[in-house]
């Protein structure tokens, strides 16, 4: 096969955007398939083969290595593959014979639930809604109004999912794992002194009765109702005359106790803060149980982003890091509504992976795009209870409590770099047109941005999506490559030929390519050593040295990348989240036909990064990766 025809084999599986970049035809008029009927027929998550594995380590890290290092780690890895990685493999064998996923339960407790570090920041995904480029540019006076018209759509979501009527995802013709979706609504992460745990409301209607009120949240205070009335979804015209009455209840008042605020505490501080607020009044355990199981969250915030179609930073910023009394930070979804008419979100991501929020966001937005954000039906208002006030027991140890989570919360937020660009000047027709896989382009423009500003290559972390299997989630794709390093090493050297910058530039998409396909279909590496790491964890043997050399963390072993990426599509829809490690970034980014929309962050505290440059930088790649793929006419 020729060096073209490699360029434009796009693997089947090669990222979970390439399937949620055409998501209009996801409802079936008269659908066939039901939502979750293949869910028992998904093949099992398989087990790599240990030498396999250890072998794409060595490769992985080297980029990070002197000659000396690698050396020794080589070693390393040779002693652990001949004995105790031996015995460890063995024992994850056995531990995959008798589960569908051997890793599903280890990773939601080892990524998210043990974890003590507070969940917003730190776990927490936001993002923008995506109306901002057609119908619902910030506008005063209209936030109550596009919020009734929003939640509608929204509740449509639930409706499809609740009646299976939501077409399975597939890539091609391979089926994919849909057990994420029934994480979106009526579940709510609890937090544990040592761990926390998810709690899941959701049912199908052949399941049986779910949930179906909404919690609202609007200066410190929470209010509940029902959004179906006589087995009938609250219209848009009935739902803004219960928000218009919290936001009457609220206005001109005290705020509340901003109880919320400790869902961005520290997990065991949250977790003892709770049951002493149980412990006060039985009444208090009722209204967390409300908030918990409800379908989600709205948030009606004073805040005004003014973010435009060229500049998300205001409302990407508002996501991550605004106020945390208007916010439940472990539901599973919290709607921002903003009073400049602008929308966001912000999400634990325990439950769920970015993609289900993706999926529902751009349904909204699709919808909203094909009725210019406007409701045309009926404009009665049936009779109904007004919304509940929930209102909390407190005390001075309460508020207290609040106090210091209020604190610590902003000391944090002050400390984190937001930037959030549309560059305009292409998007993925452009480098479609010149044979390249767009994912692999930007992730590529990204490594020589870094590699620009920081003068080496960053240990990065891309999402790879194993949802062709039984509740898969996700693996760990690493674009940092010796290809990618010798091809930005050479697009810098002022001497070298464009002939010899598109050679290693093709070597350097390839290897990407390969690696991507491989991970998607089971057979990367970080989650198999994760398995052998808990292993030996759980049954009190000591540490392998694999896990305690140097070049293990360096390249971003156990959670240590410097760059944070995920492509969430070639869609409308943006997320951002925090760093990794205090001297990374996150990097999260969506395709258009003509733009390339991304959010990086950083923190200020770390004297290493800037977020601003990352991103200016990025610019940079990318107008030279095009001039390159258009001369070298590849």
């Amino acid at each position: 096969m020729d060096e073209r025809r490699q360029l434009s084999t796009y693997r089947n599986l090669q990222n979970i955007a390439k399937y949620y970049g055409n998501m209009t035809n996801q409802l079936s008029e008269f659908p066939t398939e039901r939502t979750f009927q293949y869910q028992h027929s998904l093949p099992p998550l398989p087990v790599p083969s240990l030498e396999g594995s250890l072998a794409k380590y060595l490769v992985a890290v080297r980029p990070f290595a002197t000659e000396e290092e690698y050396q020794v780690t080589a070693a390393v890895v040779k002693r652990f593959g001949e004995g105790t990685g031996k015995d460890l493999h063995q024992k994850l064998l056995q531990r995959a014979r008798t589960r569908r996923n051997w890793l599903e339960e280890w990773w939601l407790n080892s990524a998210y639930l043990e974890m003590r570090y507070p969940s917003q920041l730190n776990v927490n995904f936001g993002g923008p809604a995506p109306y901002l480029e057609h119908c619902w540019p910030p506008t005063e006076g209209v936030q109550l109004q596009r919020t009734s018209i929003s939640m509608w759509h929204t509740l449509q979501y639930w409706d499809l999912l609740r009646t299976e009527r939501l077409d399975p995802h597939k890539a091609g013709n391979v089926v994919l794992d849909m057990d994420q979706f029934r994480m979106l609504f009526c579940t709510c992460k609890v937090p544990g002194v040592t761990k926390d745990t998810i709690i899941n409301y959701f049912k199908t209607e052949s399941e049986g009765p779910c949930p179906s009120h909404v919690v609202v949240m609007c200066k410190g205070r929470f209010f509940s109702f029902d959004a179906v009335c006589d087995g009938h979804i609250l219209t848009p015209p009935e739902l803004l005359r219960q928000l218009t009455h919290v936001k009457q209840c609220c206005e001109g008042e005290p705020a509340g106790d901003g109880i919320a605020a400790l869902t961005s505490e520290e997990r065991t501080r949250w977790a003892k803060a709770r049951e002493y607020l149980i412990g006060i009044d039985p009444a208090n355990k009722t209204i967390l149980e409300t908030i918990q199981s409800s379908l989600f969250v709205v948030s009606l915030d004073d805040a005004k982003p003014y973010a435009t179609a060229e500049n998300y930073t205001p409302v990407s910023l508002e996501v991550l890091t605004g106020d945390p009394t208007i916010r439940w930070g472990d539901k599973s979804y919290n709607s921002l509504s903003f009073a400049d008419g602008t929308f966001g979100s912000n999400c634990d991501h325990a439950p769920f992976e970015g993609m289900v929020l993706v999926t529902h966001c751009y349904y909204v937005d699709q919808q909203l795009k094909a009725t210019d954000g406007k409701w045309k039906g009926s404009e009665t208002v049936r009779p109904m209870p007004l919304p509940e006030e929930l209102v909390f027991t407190v005390d001075d140890r309460v508020r207290s409590d609040v106090a210091h989570a209020k604190q610590q919360y902003f000391e944090t937020t002050q400390d984190l770099q937001v930037v959030c660009y549309a560059f305009t000047s292409f998007g993925k027709a452009a480098i479609k047109q010149r044979k390249l896989h767009p994912d692999t382009f930007i992730q590529l423009a990204l490594q020589l941005a870094y590699y620009r500003q920081h003068g080496r290559l960053g240990s990065c972390y891309e999402t790879a999506m194993t949802r062709r299997f039984y509740h898969g989630r996700t693996e760990t794709m690493r674009p940092c490559t010796l290809e990618a390093q010798n091809w930005c090493h050479t697009m810098l050297l002022p001497a070298a030929s464009a002939e010899a910058k598109r050679k290693a530039l093709l070597l350097a998409f390839n290897k990407h390519n390969k690696l991507m396909a491989e991970a998607q279909n089971g057979k990367g590496f970080d989650r198999h050593l994760l398995g052998l790491y808990l292993i030996a964890k759980e049954e009190g043997l000591p540490m392998p040295d694999l896990f305690t050399d140097t070049l293990y963390c360096k390249s971003g072993g156990g959670g240590n990348f410097t760059l944070s990426t995920s492509l969430v599509g070639y869609t409308t829809v943006l997320g951002a989240v925090a760093p990794m490690v205090h001297h990374g970034y996150g990097f999260f980014y969506r395709i258009g036909d003509d733009r390339i929309v991304a959010s990086c962050t950083a923190w200020k505290s770390s004297p290493e990064t800037d977020a601003e440059a990352l991103f200016q930088n990025l610019v940079s790649s990318l107008h030279d990766m095009l001039h390159l793929a258009t001369t070298a006419q590849l």
